[in-house]
């Protein structure tokens, strides 16, 4: 059936639009989950500094944790871009190839955003407790490094349907 179809039906001007969509979430989302983890976290860190300043270094890093959210979606925005060709007369960029760069852009994103409110939740409570007990540092860093494991998923996957 679909060898039936003209290949004008497959594409338009759309197929981009949903291309551009995916770059534009991948960036917004993972940006906006990075945000949210540093300024969480932060507000644990600070809480926490008021009473052992000694600690602020060791314990700011859910702050970079959550950092790394917005450089997956960054990477993930410039490589989507560079798949989605210029639009001229003779381009053949269907519907399925916008529709793929947007699940692209909305995974790396959107998995982001969840890993980056779970980092920022984790950081705030976790740098909180660190600082009346050194002991729980390791394993604020596991729930850490485990909350950082989503979005990293998120950026593997955006990855291989951006191919």
């Amino acid at each position: 059936i679909l060898s039936l179809r003209k290949m004008s039906d497959l594409t338009g001007p759309a197929a981009f639009f949903f291309a551009y969509l995916g770059c534009a979430s991948a960036l917004v989302f993972a940006n906006l989950g990075s945000a949210y983890g540093t300024a969480k976290a932060g507000v644990g860190v600070m809480s926490m500094g008021v009473m052992n300043a000694d600690k602020v270094m060791k314990a700011s890093i859910p702050c970079i944790f959550a950092g790394i959210f917005g450089i997956y979606g960054l990477i993930v925005a410039v490589l989507l871009k560079g798949s989605i060709p210029k639009q001229t007369a003779d381009t053949t960029f269907t519907y399925a190839d916008g529709y793929r760069l947007l699940a692209s852009g909305l995974a790396c994103g959107l998995s982001s955003l969840g890993a980056g409110m779970a980092v920022g939740i984790v950081g705030d409570a976790g740098v909180r407790a660190y600082g009346q007990q050194d002991r729980l540092y390791v394993g604020m860093l596991l729930i850490l490094i485990f909350a950082e494991a989503i979005g990293l998923f998120g950026f593997i996957v955006s990855l291989v349907l951006a191919q």
